[in-house]
């Protein structure tokens, strides 16, 4: 779990009205762990899903609500535009697409917010970002930048100053030979041209994600910053973009907007506007069984620092941009929760009482895991919700019968996946740098439209090595079904989506089919930058155990 440092200077500072007692007091219920009280320092761990408490100043925000020394969303108001441009060319489309930035004047820099910053900065990188492979962040200068800024692509002779050097680096260099380089630079490996950001002075603002350079340095002496986000994700940039703007803010900073022009198309960032979220109360009040009128369910709203008014019997609640946490009906209904007060809140007994159970599925599940652990095959864990690109189009599969989800917050998480195969892809695709063979299995569920949406359970099986082969899936897979379940598999060709032709097939157990089995499509490992051949099976577990 992330964790933030609160000094109690800075706490005194921003909640002078409040005792330090009062204040450490009403952290774990801001969703806040306390690891430890130290040197008049506070630890504090975070959940991911809060990126907007990723410095002190987000959570100062919060507990100024809790605490009513302010109530209800944050005012922003933006300085206006700020009549800098950058340009993106079309050349950084395949690499990384998409910039977005802002202007932050007339704040100060002392050695405690420089802290922060960094520190969000990190997290923001290891968390929304996907540690900097989605989103990446840089903090510059604004007064050494001299505009338009130009977001391009260079070959890996280009070379520049990077931050912390006295020297000029060229990109292949920096890659191979520092620090970030070497943590950061699989990200790049497989473009022949890489991602920069110059000035029109010809001056090297960044290399993303991987090292700002030196020419924008910010220290404690800066007063006005230009900052930079770029992103394989645009709704991701949008997200952490307005973190930072509403973080900014708070350290006093004036925000302005910045003209991003690409493709044809201009845009001024951030965009801070709110989107609303409407609820029943009845809905609020059956989930926290309680019997709140409107008027009560909005000031717990504003207390946990979300704007509301009542339409009816419903709640038309604002979501700042920043709020990238809050996206459903019950997301609304744990806000009035933490505003009335997590300790107002009467514990009850469940009304059945009775001694818990393995679950008999849960005991296949153990075996089918100690075999295939015994075959030398690692178990991987991933989320049921996957994006269209892949569980479809890696596999030219056609995704008009794909389940989605509405109000996803990430493209990476809209689709219920129907096939646990491209999942366990997935995780060799960012392991293509540990060592061959690898051999992985997953188990997990799978949606599928009928009548209704049809969940089942399924385990599914990968291998990859430069000689990885048909055969060699065939004995894992037979070897799971001997000993974990008694049964004899046969095979008999079957064409796949996921599978070369002629070299795939489906498992049978007696009359039924129960799984796919199959050495995958050279497009799906081009697609997903997989280096060696891969085969793989899939057994439906639901199927098998004749529990649908």
């Amino acid at each position: 779990m992330p964790v933030v440092s609160l000094t109690f200077d800075r706490l005194k500072k921003f909640i002078p009205s409040a005792s330090l007692d009062d204040v450490i007091e009403m952290l774990p219920y801001a969703a806040l762990d306390i690891e430890g009280i130290e040197d008049r320092v506070i630890r504090v761990e975070y959940n991911p899903n809060r990126p907007d408490f990723s410095s002190d100043y987000g959570i100062i925000r919060a507990l100024r609500g809790l605490l009513e020394i302010e109530l209800g969303t944050p005012k922003f108001k933006s300085a206006g535009k700020s009549g800098l441009s950058v340009l993106v060319e079309k050349q950084v489309g395949p690499i990384r697409p998409y910039l977005l930035a802002l202007v932050a004047r007339d704040g100060a820099l002392d050695n405690e917010t420089i802290k922060q910053l960094v520190a969000m900065q990190e997290d923001l990188h290891n968390g929304v970002g996907r540690r900097r492979r989605k989103v990446s962040i840089g903090l510059h200068n604004l007064d050494s930048i001299r505009f338009p800024v130009t977001y391009k692509a260079v070959r890996g002779a280009y070379s520049f100053v990077p931050l912390g050097d006295s020297t000029s680096k060229s990109i292949r260099q920096i890659l191979d030979q520092s620090e970030t380089g070497k943590e950061y630079g699989s990200i790049l490996e497989n473009f022949d041209k890489y991602p920069i950001i110059v000035d029109s002075a010809g001056q090297t603002l960044s290399l993303p994600p991987i090292i700002n350079g030196q020419a924008t340095r910010v220290d404690q002496k800066t007063r006005n910053l230009f900052v930079e986000v770029t992103a394989i994700d645009k709704k991701a940039a949008e997200n952490i973009l307005a973190i930072i703007a509403i973080t900014l803010k708070d350290a006093g900073f004036k925000i302005s907007t910045v003209s991003v022009r690409s493709g044809g198309k201009k845009i001024e960032t951030p965009q801070m506007k709110s989107t609303d979220i409407v609820v029943d109360i009845g809905y609020i009040n059956s989930v926290l069984d309680l019997k709140l009128d409107s008027k009560k369910i909005i000031k717990c709203l504003r207390k946990s620092r979300l704007d509301a008014r009542a339409k009816g019997d419903k709640i038309i609640c604002k979501i700042p941009p920043y709020r990238t946490d809050i996206s459903h009906p019950i997301d609304i209904a744990e806000e009035v929760a933490i505003g009335y007060g997590i300790y107002n809140l009467d514990p009850t007994f469940p009304v059945a009482i009775g001694a818990g159970q393995k679950n008999l599925f849960s005991k296949y599940f153990a075996g089918i895991r100690e075999t295939l652990s015994g075959l030398g095959i690692l178990e991987s864990l991933s989320f049921s919700l996957t994006s269209s690109e892949a569980q479809y189009e890696s596999f030219g599969r056609n995704s008009e019968q794909a389940l989605s989800v509405d109000g996803s917050k990430s493209a990476e998480h809209r689709i219920l996946r129907d096939s646990l195969i491209p999942s366990l892809l997935q995780s060799l695709s960012r392991n293509v740098h540990e060592e061959y063979p690898q051999r992985l299995f997953e188990i997990g569920k799978t949606f599928h439209k009928n009548k209704a949406i049809i969940e089942r359970w399924h385990v599914g099986v990968v291998i990859a090595h430069g000689e990885a082969g048909y055969t060699e899936i065939k004995s894992s897979m037979q070897a799971l079904l001997s000993f974990c379940f008694g049964k004899d598999a046969k095979t008999a060709g079957n064409p796949s989506p996921f599978f070369i032709h002629g070299r795939s097939a489906n498992i049978f157990v007696g009359d039924k089919v129960v799984g796919s089995i199959g050495e995958i499509l050279p497009l799906a490992l081009e697609n997903l930058k997989l280096r060696v051949p891969v085969a793989a099976f899939e057994i439906n577990l639901t199927e098998l155990l004749g529990l649908e």
